[in-house]
């Protein structure tokens, strides 16, 4: 069965493109928001990460703990913000390869801002077969897809909460 490789939703905010993407862009504060990541390291500032800059996520899934190795892609204030992630370990990233891309888009409405956010599998070099086994092993038996399908919805959720302050 071939696997799904890009998952995208969407929410709206009552905040401008500008502040979502200041909160979305400091990757050391995504803690606050996804049900799987614990914030991050190495970002030299507590503001926006700049094209280019490097971070370490720190994760959990359950009692398991992880660390990635990520480089910003994509960093256009109040439009676009994008990461790669590149490298993975259990205390330090020392696997090296392409594991995933992550994008949010900010959008102009009538009543804020909508927010697109979009896992991409870029585990483009491994047999559907042999990801699918894996997935189902790493999220307790569902795929990627399905899983950070949950998780998005979940991150965008308490996103919307924080910038409303409280009352989305």
């Amino acid at each position: 069965m071939a696997r799904i490789v890009t998952v995208s939703h969407s929410i709206v905010v009552s905040v401008s493109p500008e502040v979502a993407y200041r909160a979305v862009s400091c990757p050391a504060d995504m803690g606050r928001w996804s049900p799987e990541n614990l914030g991050t390291t190495g970002v030299a500032a507590r503001g926006p990460a700049e094209l280019g800059s490097e971070f370490v996520g720190r994760n959990k899934r359950g009692m398991f703990r992880w660390v990635t190795r990520c480089t910003v892609t994509a960093a256009d204030p109040g439009r676009r913000f994008a990461f790669r992630v590149h490298a993975i370990g259990l205390s330090r990233p020392r696997l090296r390869g392409p594991i995933a891309t992550w994008e949010y888009r900010f959008e102009p409405v009538e009543d804020g801002t909508r927010i697109t956010e979009t896992w991409i599998d870029d585990r483009k070099a491994w047999p559907d077969s042999v990801a699918n086994v894996f997935d189902r092993i790493a999220t307790s038996g569902s795929t990627f897809a399905a899983f950070q399908s949950r998780n998005i919805n979940a991150t965008l959720r308490n996103l919307k909460r924080e910038l409303e302050g409280g009352t989305g």
